[in-house]
């Protein structure tokens, strides 16, 4: 699965070399001009990684950094600023805003492609692995094999992707819409409740033996992967999630 990064900057062309560049490393990218369209788009969608531009129509890059710092849900987005700042008191400065890292203007793609890399290597250590664990399942994105408890278990594509997405965001609740995007992809039209038959699939493949349920479905929200199951969720869920 690709990492999804925004590229938050006004600049067009330094954007679209930007874009060109990351996905030629086989990044997703997503281009937002300035500060409101960018915490727009992250409410929409969270990325694995901001790159952002400290100089900014409107809201500037400092205080998109902060407003994502102050919320639960993207407190911990990694985040690199952009700028022509070079100065040791504007670096500080935008690390005590909340950046990750730095990138001073003018600068290298290939560089920025390489800070884009350690970055998300040292928040989602998961995204550079070869070999996702999570209790006693174990996934080999090498050889594309999953076992649990040293058992070989046998997935189909779809159910492979939607674990695997699960594993690299454990105990994260994700929705039907959401696991739509994240494992369909945008750009395909599937109905919502196809999530609950390869919930069900998945489910059905991982707790062989009676198990304990690895796939907690969170009333009214989504699913999750977390080792408390699903059952105090269930009893009262007639709602759409299976």
């Amino acid at each position: 699965m690709q990492p999804y990064v925004l590229v938050v900057e006004d600049d067009i062309a330094i954007a679209e070399l930007l874009r060109y560049n990351l996905e030629a490393a086989d990044f997703e990218v997503t281009l937002a001009e300035d500060g409101d369209e960018a915490l727009t788009a992250v409410a929409e969608r969270t990325p694995d990684l901001l790159l952002l531009d400290w100089m900014l129509p409107g809201t500037s890059g400092l205080e998109v950094c902060r407003q994502l710092r102050r919320k639960r849900e993207t407190r911990m987005v990694p985040i690199i600023l952009l700028t022509a700042r070079g100065e040791e008191a504007d670096r500080v400065r935008g690390l005590e805003s909340g950046a990750d890292d730095y990138v001073v203007k003018p600068f290298s793609p290939s560089e920025v492609v390489a800070r884009v890399r350690a970055v998300i290597r040292r928040a989602r250590p998961a995204l550079a692995a070869d070999r996702l664990t999570y209790a006693d399942l174990e996934m080999d994105l090498t050889t594309h094999r999953v076992t649990r408890g040293g058992e070989s278990i046998h997935l189909g594509p779809t159910e492979f992707r939607l674990l695997r997405h699960l594993m690299e965001h454990p105990g994260r609740v994700y929705s039907r819409e959401q696991l739509l995007d994240a494992v369909w992809g945008y750009n395909v039209h599937v109905e919502a409740r196809t999530v609950d038959v390869h919930i069900r699939r998945l489910r059905k493949a991982l707790n062989r033996d009676g198990d304990a349920d690895l796939i907690r479905t969170v009333r009214s929200a989504g699913y999750a992967l977390d080792e408390g199951g699903r059952a105090s969720d269930e009893v009262h869920c007639r709602g759409p999630f299976g």
